[in-house]
């Protein structure tokens, strides 16, 4: 499972200092116009997402969890290739919703390691599997800027296409399926929409608070992918490798975060403090982003909110052990669903309060707001966070 995670981040890293390029050639336009664009594809796939994520985690619930996962890392492929061989926006936002309809891989990842895990190792394998997304991301933009630089700006698009339906194949022949049958529960429409998903699990003690609380920070972490290539790029004169660059730099972070901090801080300090804790070191990130004066400093800042990478591991340790065994899917895709929601809503804003702040006749230029915003959020799920779930002995 881990393997066929980091393939799947590895082919999504490989794309991301491509799409500024491809968006402003499909587009013509600089980047305080273009960025605007990347958030309405972003939205497209989070809409669609928003709606199908809580039919597929409930449908993994029912049938198990590989064919989804098969699925889903299938779409994606369709979407790489689309998105490289795009020569209007159109197809862009084709690919973009066949990736929305059937991009369930991570919130499948997510119910699989609900299965494998207990109390004891539930926050150390949630901790592995954001690991094992953040080694994808420390190969990915360094491979794709690369192959942006030196063959084409729309090369890395076709590689992450390969990987993707390699990674099927991996999956069909390697992959077992975590879900026995008589843990399998019958498909129900009433749960598998985002309302009802989110219904039947908010009378759970601790989750609905902390539903809200992912909900935030998913509108938080969107304003990177929607604005961070063209942020870079406008304020400090970045290029590709610049920022596959920053990119390998939080990946390696997260690898050390996720898979060596998370399982030994977690157990020690609690799930509630490495929530509050997390939660404030990711806010103090977000405020290095919109007031770095020169790009060394998004590096400190990208340690700094890094190291907070121990709050979702707990997120998810907590609301999954008051899920039960035969709720993953559903839980997982109830997340999925608040994210879909929330990755709607933030590209749409902090693009459009980017593209405000970065040119004339704005009062003041401060195209770091974005991230200003996003600090903000984050420091009310500290506050959510810490209502939400109780205070218990450390162990």
């Amino acid at each position: 499972m881990l393997l066929s995670v980091f393939i799947d981040s590895l082919g999504f890293g490989i794309i991301i200092p491509s799409m500024a390029p491809v968006i402003m050639e499909l587009t013509g336009q600089p980047e305080p116009l273009a960025v605007k664009w990347n958030g309405y594809l972003m939205a497209v796939y989070a809409l669609l997402q928003f709606f199908m994520a809580p039919i597929f985690g409930n449908i993994s619930d029912r049938i198990g969890r590989r064919p989804v996962l098969l699925w889903s890392l299938a779409a994606f492929g369709i979407d790489f290739l689309l998105t490289g061989l795009a020569r209007t926006m159109t197809w862009l936002f084709i690919g973009r919703a066949v990736a929305g309809v059937f991009g369930a891989s991570y919130a499948a990842a997510g119910a699989y390691i609900g299965d494998m895990s207990n109390d004891e190792n539930r926050a150390r394998n949630f901790g592995f599997i954001g690991a094992a997304w953040g080694s994808g991301f420390t190969l990915g933009p360094v491979i794709g800027g690369f192959v942006a630089a030196h063959i084409d700006p729309r090369a890395p698009f076709f590689v992450a296409a390969g990987l993707a339906m390699a990674n099927v194949i991996f999956g069909l022949f390697v992959l077992p399926e975590s879900l026995p049958r008589e843990r399998r529960r019958k498909f129900e429409w009433a749960r598998a929409n985002p309302f009802g998903a989110v219904k039947s699990l908010a009378h759970l003690p601790m989750v609905a608070g902390l539903l809200l609380a992912v909900f935030l920070y998913q509108v938080a972490h969107d304003s990177l992918p929607a604005v961070w290539m063209f942020y870079t790029q406008h304020k400090f004169g970045w290029g590709s490798a610049e920022v596959g660059m920053s990119l390998t730099f939080v990946g390696i972070m997260t690898v050390i975060v996720m898979g060596g901090l998370t399982g030994v801080v977690v157990p020690r300090i609690g799930e509630r403090r490495a929530i509050t804790f997390g939660f404030l070191l990711m806010t103090l990130g977000f405020l290095g982003y919109a007031f770095a004066t020169q790009g060394w400093m998004l590096y400190v800042a990208m340690a700094i909110g890094s190291l907070g990478g121990i709050a979702n591991p707990a997120v998810q340790t907590v609301m999954s052990r008051q899920a039960g065994p035969s709720a993953q899917g559903e839980l997982q895709g109830a997340v999925a669903s608040l994210n879909g929601i929330a990755a709607v809503i933030s590209p749409l804003f902090m693009t459009q309060l980017f593209s405000y702040f970065s040119q004339p006749p704005v009062p003041v230029i401060f195209p770091g707001a974005p991230y200003l915003v996003s600090g903000v959020l984050v420091l009310l799920c500290v506050l959510v966070g810490a209502r939400a779930v109780k205070p218990v002995a450390v162990r």
